[in-house]
């Protein structure tokens, strides 16, 4: 099954909001065997719109649209697909009835437009929307099919889920692709392929397809069947593998996050932890936390941007203040040293650091940090050295702290 995806809106051109429907989309169908052969945003102008709807290509099986089912004049969308279709609108009564028990549940007056949205096309087959009051639509025309979608995220993921998936299972016969990945931190893609090259030659010879997808801080490895589900076994020993031989840089698999990694291995061994943070300035705290149930570890934060404060709070001493800087080992160990004894805490880990694009100099450039970790055991430093963009620094500072935790927390 080919597969074209035409995104409708401005927003989505001038940068103003991420495309993240095409994405999801993509991922989806893919997944299921599908082939996307092109993916478009465009103008919610009647003009562009039936434009982007005659390019469809003589061989494309099912084109998704999402965008412009929206209550308000500017969502044309379902006027265009009328006129495209050579079709009118008529009342949907089980539609309306579905819009007016939505604002009744949530004891909201309801709008004319918003009885206009229970008129729908008469050609099409309508698909229900649990999720919000623009319901989508599936078009046949020629061989090919066509659905509009809306495009608020989680009502469009709704439908597809509940609707269109389940359509489509039964329309085409497809056969299902298989992938999983791995997730590595702190070594760049060019140098992770050098180690690696004699693994990913293994898994060409097995039939699969081996991605790499880099992104700040994160190399993300993705093998690829094509022959469905069979193969996860194998796969799954593959990336064992792979763990076993880059374990400094392997944290975890598909939705996995850093943070959500060392939750986990904090729970496993009953520690708690806390933060103490300068250049980061509580994007630390901020990403341990975003983990559900975090605080059955996470105790709290000293945020000390200032060296009064690094001292007030963190205990770290003038004399040592004076004599190495701010952006030095003996600060950042004296940080989470004193950030342990403060917060009551198993591990503290603090960080340290020139995050730019101002304030380096030769001897300490921008983007110079200095990372410690205090356990119960020992006290670990770590010398980072990262580039002149401000915040890239920080976020690169942040996944580095947490892999160094993720990897004293293995020892």
């Amino acid at each position: 099954m080919n597969v074209e995806i035409i995104s409708i809106g401005d927003e989505l051109l001038i940068g103003q909001t991420v495309n993240t429907n095409a994405s999801w989309i993509g991922k989806e169908l893919s997944y299921l065997g599908a082939r996307i052969v092109k993916t478009v945003s465009i103008s919610d102008q009647k003009k562009e719109i039936l434009e982007g709807l005659s390019n469809i290509k003589n061989t494309t099986d099912c084109v998704i649209i999402t965008g412009g089912l929206g209550p308000t004049k500017d969502d044309i969308t379902k006027h265009t697909l009328c006129e495209f279709f050579n079709t009118s609108l008529e009342l949907h009564k089980p539609t309306l009835e579905k819009i007016q028990y939505f604002f009744a549940l949530r004891n909201r007056p309801m709008l004319e437009s918003n009885n206009l949205q229970a008129e729908l096309p008469k050609s099409c087959r309508i698909l229900e929307n649990n999720y919000g009051t623009a319901a989508g639509m599936w078009f046949e025309s020629e061989g090919t099919i066509f659905i509009s979608l809306p495009g608020v995220p989680y009502e469009m993921k709704g439908i597809m889920t509940e609707e269109v998936i389940p359509k489509l299972k039964l329309q085409f016969e497809l056969q299902s692709m298989f992938y999983r990945t791995a997730l590595t931190q702190g070594i760049g893609e060019s140098f992770l392929a050098e180690i690696i090259k004699d693994w990913e030659s293994k898994i060409y010879s097995l039939g699969y397809s081996l991605a790499y997808l880099p992104s700040p801080g994160i190399v993300k490895l993705r093998i690829t069947s094509t022959r469905g589900k069979k193969d996860a076994e194998e796969i799954d020993k593959l990336f064992k593998e792979l763990e076993s031989q880059i374990p400094k840089y392997f944290f975890g698999y598909d939705s996995d996050t850093l943070a959500s990694v060392i939750g986990s291995q904090l729970k496993a061994k009953n520690l708690t932890i806390g933060t103490v943070e300068s250049c980061t300035a509580g994007k630390l705290a901020s990403t341990i936390t975003e983990v559900p149930g975090a605080s059955a570890y996470y105790l709290g934060s000293l945020l000390t941007y200032s060296n009064e404060l690094k001292h007030h709070l963190a205990n770290v001493g003038k004399d040592t203040l004076l004599k190495y800087g701010a952006v030095s080992e003996q600060v950042a160990i004296e940080m989470a040293k004193g950030g342990q004894h403060k917060l009551g805490v198993d591990i503290c880990i603090s960080a340290t650091g020139i995050a730019g694009p101002d304030g380096g100099s030769a001897e300490k450039p921008v983007g110079l940090v200095w990372v410690a970790i205090a356990t119960p055991n020992k006290t670990i430093s770590h010398k980072l050295q990262f580039s002149q963009h401000r915040g890239r620094n920080i976020h690169m500072t942040t996944l580095s702290a947490l892999n160094l935790l993720r990897i004293a927390l293995n020892d």
